[in-house]
């Protein structure tokens, strides 16, 4: 019988949430996609839904950060696939 593995360190578990959470999300945009929905259409969607889960979890002011990280990022184009 093998030893048990030591136990996940919570910063190791939240990469594994996180990872997980980002398959999930990829295979349900592909799904999407696969089904022609407009990809505008899923952005918008996937945005609100984050939103909506953001705010019954952060603080405004939280959601402000984030925000505005977002658009720190979108005008510097760190975004943009070159």
């Amino acid at each position: 019988m093998s030893d048990p593995s030591p136990p996940k360190s919570p910063e190791e578990e939240q990469v594994e949430a996180l990872s997980l959470s980002g398959a999930v999300i990829d295979k349900a945009v592909e799904f999407l996609v696969g089904k022609e929905i407009d990809p505008c259409l899923i952005a918008s969607a996937l945005l609100g839904g984050a939103l909506s889960l953001l705010i019954q979890h952060m603080s405004d002011d939280g959601i402000l950060r984030v925000l505005d990280n977002a658009k720190t990022s979108v005008l510097s184009g760190e975004l943009r696939v070159q």
